[in-house]
C-alpha cells in the first residue's frame, strides 16, 4: 500500500514509518517540524535502506495538503499529527482544540475527496476518562479530564460518524497507552523540545545531567505506592500495532486498545530503570498534575484476537533502549 502518515517525522510516526517500509508498503509523510527534526528521515532511511517522499505541511493547511492528496495515490492514513501533552492542553485549550480537530477534519474531508477509505487515527486512553480499569473498548467513556483528551474523543466521534454515512470508509480508532522506548539501534526515539512532558524522556534526562531531578507528580493516589500508574508500551510494539491495524482494516468503525496489559507506577519505572542501566536517578515528590488520573492499563484482549497482535517488548527493553538512544543523542 502507499500510506500518507501525518506527522511521519515524530516519536510515535517515525518507528511506524520504519515499520511500514519494512513490511513492503510505500510511505509519504507530512509534518510541520513543529515537535520533530527533519534529520529523522536521514535515520528512517539509515535504519531500513529506503527513502520516503517528504512534504513540509502543517495538517490545518487544506489548499497545501490537497496538493499531497493530487500528486499522490494513496490506500491509506496514519494519522498521527497534534499536540499531545496533558499539561499544555490545560494551559492552552483553544490551541489545542483548532489543531487537533481542524487537522482531523480536513483531513477526512481530503479522504473523501479522494477514495481513500482506510483511515487510522492516533487515539488515546485518555479518552476513557478516570474510569475503572483495565479499561476495555466496549466501556461507556467518561468525561475526559482534560482538553488534549476531549480532542481525542472527539475526533473519534467525526470518525465514526463518517463511517456510519459511508459504508466503504474505514475508521481503526487506535486508544493507545503510555508509549516508551526507542529503536534498538538508538538513531530513532523520544526527543522533546525543552523540559520533557513525559516520564521516560524526563528519567533519561537526569539520567544524562541535562536535568537536576525527576519531579514526580503526587504520592497520595489509591495506588501500590501512592504514585500514579500508567500502561507503559515499547514504541516498537505499538508501531507493529498500526502496521496490523491498516493491514486488516475492514469497513466500518474498529476501536482498539494498544496496551501491554499491566500497570506500572512511576516509583517502579524510575527503579526498573535504574536496575537496567546500573544507574540512580534523583527525584522529587512534588503536587499532583492537573488532568492525571491514578491508574490506567488496558485490557489489550480485542488487539490480539482481531488483529493478532501483542506486546514482544517488556519494561527492561523499554528502559535500555530510552538510555541508548539518549546516550546517542546527548
Amino acid at each position: 500500500m502507499n500510506i500518507l502518515v501525518t506527522g511521519g517525522t515524530g516519536y510515535i510516526g517515525s518507528h511506524t514509518v520504519v515499520e511500514l517500509l519494512n513490511k513492503g508498503h510505500s510511505v509519504v509523510i507530512v509534518d510541520n517540524l513543529s515537535n520533530s527534526k527533519i534529520e529523522t528521515l536521514d535515520k528512517i532511511k539509515e535504519i531500513t535502506e529506503k527513502k520516503v517522499k517528504f512534504y513540509k505541511i502543517d495538517v490545518t493547511e487544506e489548499e497545501k495538503l490537497e496538493e499531497v492528496f493530487t500528486d499522490n495515490k494513496f490506500e491509506g492514513i496514519i494519522h498521527f499529527a497534534g499536540f499531545k501533552a496533558v499539561g499544555e492542553s490545560v494551559k492552552k485549550p483553544l490551541m489545542y482544540y483548532y489543531n487537533n480537530l481542524v487537522s482531523t477534519m480536513i483531513l477526512v474531508k481530503l479522504a473523501e475527496k479522494y477514495s481513500v477509505n482506510k483511515f487510522v487515527f492516533s487515539s488515546s486512553a485518555t479518552v476513557y476518562g478516570d474510569n475503572e480499569v483495565p479499561f476495555v473498548e466496549t466501556m461507556k467513556l467518561l468525561e475526559t479530564t482534560n482538553p488534549y483528551g476531549e480532542t481525542k474523543a472527539m475526533s473519534e466521534r467525526i470518525l465514526k460518524d463518517i463511517a456510519k454515512e459511508d459504508l466503504n470508509f474505514s475508521a481503526i480508532l487506535l486508544r493507545y497507552f503510555n508509549p516508551v522506548g526507542a529503536h534498538k539501534s538508538g538513531l530513532i526515539g523520544e526527543l522533546p523540545s525543552g523540559i520533557p512532558n513525559n516520564l521516560m524522556p524526563y528519567i533519561s534526562q537526569v539520567a544524562s545531567g541535562k536535568l537536576e531531578k525527576l519531579r514526580v507528580f503526587g504520592n497520595d493516589y489509591d495506588t501500590i505506592d501512592g504514585t500514579g500508574v500508567r500502561d507503559y508500551i515499547h514504541v516498537v510494539d505499538l508501531a507493529k500495532g498500526h502496521v496490523a491495524a491498516i493491514e486488516k482494516s475492514k469497513s466500518g468503525t474498529s476501536i482498539y486498545n494498544l496496551g501491554s496489559g499491566r500497570g506500572t507506577s512511576v516509583l517502579e519505572l524510575i527503579k526498573a530503570f535504574e536496575n537496567a542501566n546500573n544507574l540512580k536517578i534523583p527525584y522529587e515528590i512534588v503536587e499532583r498534575r492537573s488532568g492525571d488520573i491514578a491508574k490506567c492499563y488496558a485490557d489489550a484482549s480485542k488487539a490480539k484476537k482481531e488483529l493478532d497482535w501483542e506486546t514482544e517488548l517488556g519494561i527492561y527493553d523499554m528502559c535500555k533502549d530510552t538510555w541508548k538512544f539518549e546516550k546517542n543523542n546527548k
